[in-house]
């Protein structure tokens, strides 16, 4: 009886001790974060044309900022911080804005030329940038400025949809009457 007993003991033991010791462990993936970089001032951006979204242009690395976040690919992945300047953290997949981004931002940028008109880009202040960009963004301002482009039109449907979008529409009123069953 003393042996069924000890295999029951010992067989509970093997079947509970893993399941309750694997339930603590943690799984820990070290991704590493990209290197500060160091700027002597707070850096000037310059916002994208036909986008929201503000880049530090002077710079060899693409740091860009959007909906109160600053984003950074390094080594393949993404990373973003409140900060341009520290607080990285690995954010799982391309931000969804950075399709929009020419890869040629850059040179447009050292021409101050955007796709064939003369770019004459702002350089706002990072006080500036704080202080405005949800205003804005708000009432797409940058849209509105034609983003420092001389004679760039809008795009056609796409703005045009926007100011739909923002223009009251009239409420639905009570259908007609109906009319009456003439038998």
């Amino acid at each position: 009886m003393k042996k069924i007993l000890l295999k029951i003991v010992f067989l509970a033991l093997a079947t509970f001790l893993p399941v309750s010791a694997v339930a603590g462990v943690r799984v820990h993936i070290n991704i590493p974060l990209p290197p500060p970089i160091i700027f002597p001032l707070p850096p000037h951006v310059v916002v994208i044309p036909e986008t929201d979204v503000y880049v530090i242009p002077d710079i060899q690395d693409e740091i860009f900022f959007l909906g109160g976040w600053w984003w950074r690919p390094w080594n393949g992945r993404w990373y973003r911080s409140r900060y341009y300047d520290r607080g990285w953290s690995f954010y799982h997949r391309s931000p969804y804005f950075y399709q929009n981004i020419p890869p040629g931002w850059r040179d447009h940028y050292r021409n101050r030329n955007w796709r064939g008109h003369r770019w004459e880009y702002k350089r706002i202040p990072p006080y500036e940038l704080q202080r405005n960009w949800q205003g804005w963004k708000k009432d797409r301002h940058w849209e509105k400025q034609r983003w420092g482009v001389q004679g760039m039109k809008p795009k056609g449907p796409r703005v045009q949809e926007r100011r739909d979008i923002r223009r009251p529409q009239p409420k639905p009123g009570p259908g007609p009457k109906p009319r009456p069953d003439r038998r």
